[in-house]
C-alpha cells in the first residue's frame, strides 16, 4: 500500500476525473438510446431515471474535485463522450441494437462500479473522508442499475425475439 500521502491524493485526484469523463460518457451512450426505445418503455423509463442519477454523479464528482482545489479535465471529458456517442450511433445500424445495447450498458456499469470500488480503496486509504459518502451514493446507483438490467435481460430479448418473429425488426424503434 502506498503510504505516501502526495501519491495518493495525485492518484485519488487522476481517478476522480477519470470517473467524470466516465459519467459524461455514460450520458453520451444513454441519451440517445431513450428516443429510441419506443417497444420497450421500461428500458425507456430505466435509463432516464439512471440519467438523472449521473448527472447527480456528475455535481458530486465536481464538487469532490473541487474539494482538492482542481476540476474534471475537459480533454478526457470531451474524448469519452465522443467514444460514447460514437458507439450510440454504432448500435443504431444493428437490427437487434436493444439487445446490443443491453450488453454494452451492463458491461459499461460494472466498468463503473469497479471503478468507484478503486476510488473508494484510495479515499479510505488517503484519508479523504469526504469522499467516502458520496462515492458510495454513486456506488449504490451503478448498483441498483447493474442489478436492474440483469434482470430486466430476458424481457428484452423475448421481446426482441417476439418481435422479430412477428416479421418487424426487433429493434428498439421499428
Amino acid at each position: 500500500m502506498p503510504t505516501d500521502q502526495d501519491t495518493l491524493r495525485e492518484l485519488f485526484v487522476t481517478g476522480l476525473r477519470d470517473a467524470h469523463a466516465v459519467e459524461k460518457q455514460a450520458l453520451s451512450i444513454m441519451t440517445p438510446q431513450v428516443a429510441r426505445l419506443e417497444h420497450y418503455p421500461e428500458v425507456a423509463e430505466r435509463l432516464r431515471l439512471h440519467i438523472d442519477e449521473t448527472h447527480g454523479q456528475v455535481e458530486r464528482l465536481d464538487e469532490l474535485l473541487a474539494s482538492f482545489e482542481t476540476s474534471s479535465s475537459a480533454l478526457k471529458d470531451a474524448a469519452l463522450s465522443m467514444s460514447g456517442g460514437m458507439a450510440a450511433i454504432t448500435h443504431t445500424f444493428a437490427g437487434d441494437e436493444i439487445v446490443k445495447n443491453s450488453f454494452a450498458n451492463f458491461a459499461f456499469e460494472h466498468f463503473e462500479i469497479a471503478a468507484y470500488k478503486s476510488l473508494l480503496v484510495l479515499a479510505e486509504d488517503g484519508g479523504f473522508g469526504q469522499a467516502l459518502t458520496p462515492l458510495r451514493q454513486t456506488l449504490d446507483e451503478e448498483q441498483s442499475m447493474a442489478h436492474w438490467l440483469d434482470e430486466a435481460l430476458p424481457m428484452v430479448t423475448r421481446r426482441y425475439a417476439e418481435l422479430y418473429a412477428a416479421g418487424g425488426s426487433g429493434a428498439a424503434k421499428v
